[in-house]
């Protein structure tokens, strides 16, 4: 980056939590572990040799510009595709998904982009979508509307958050709220890796804020995040391990302590090509 360009405007997060130390590596089971995995649509390979690791109350980050194989890697992770070679672990034990639903089971929630809500919904119940909680004697039994209310309150203010009527619409709230709802959603049920598809993506500076706090947060509580971004400014700001991915590579892997914001923006960029298109940028402008 030059002395002439901006310097790229951040959201504010905590100190604190940001700068928690993670845990060594090899100390700790992985919650979630590729090795050697790939994925072929026909000729095409979409990921190849992919070995990455996840530690619990760890945030990892996986970056990447457009075509990079983010989406193929989420997939796989979450479920969706089965990998075509390699070995996918979970807390140690090789693991095969067939659905989403055999995935989550095993522990991983994925937060896709589209969130998974219904924006005429109310909150609470978008929060329960599809487990919402009954009472009473089957064939008789009723949704309980009092227990969902309160256990959906207590869940979001365990987060930090505060969402003062419960019964608006989850459409009504902001892009950093409905993203908030859907992780502590995801927490409740159980996750123990939580995978998040470009949450901040289409959000302002604040908004990508508070949806980094949350992700601190679920840190915090234990959870194994996997952060997938094309920003390595959010990226670094929240991340212990990073890795980047090109064209269905891995091209580098990172950890917080041994590289900075400005390294991971030159290492995604292609260092030489970013130089380049600087000194462009510079002679156009004389």
């Amino acid at each position: 980056m030059t002395a002439t360009e901006p310097t790229p405007e951040v959201p504010e997060v905590p100190a604190t939590p940001e700068t928690l130390p993670a845990p060594a590596a090899g100390t700790v089971t992985p919650a979630l572990q590729l090795k050697g995995v790939g994925k072929a649509f026909g000729s095409v390979l979409a990921l190849q040799d992919i070995s990455l690791h996840v530690d619990p109350g760890t945030v990892t980050c996986v970056l990447g510009d457009n075509g990079a194989g983010k989406s193929t890697l989420i997939k796989v992770l979450s479920g969706v595709h089965q990998p075509t070679e390699g070995e996918f672990l979970v807390a140690g034990e090789s693991r095969s998904f067939t659905s989403p639903r055999d995935a989550l089971r095993a522990g991983i929630a994925t937060v896709f982009q589209d969130l998974a809500t219904v924006p005429l919904m109310s909150v609470w119940r978008n929060f329960f979508l599809g487990n919402e909680p009954r009472r009473g004697i089957k064939p008789f039994r009723v949704l309980d509307t009092a227990t969902a209310r309160a256990t959906c309150r207590e869940e979001l203010l365990a987060m930090g958050i505060d969402i003062r009527d419960l019964e608006q619409p989850v459409g009504t709230l902001s892009g950093g709220e409905r993203q908030a709802v859907a992780i502590a959603r995801a927490v409740y049920f159980g996750a123990k890796v939580l995978i998040l598809d470009e949450p901040t993506s289409a959000l302002g500076v604040k908004q990508s804020g508070v949806v980094l706090k949350y992700i601190l947060q679920a840190r915090e509580r234990g959870i194994a995040v996997v952060f997938i971004t094309h920003n390595p400014h959010h990226a670094h700001m929240v991340g212990d391990r990073f890795y980047l991915l090109n064209r269905g590579r891995l091209k580098h892997e990172f950890e917080r302590a041994t590289v900075t914001r400005e390294e991971l923006v030159q290492a995604m960029a292609g260092g030489a090509e970013l130089d380049a298109l600087a000194h462009e940028l510079e002679a156009s402008t004389r």
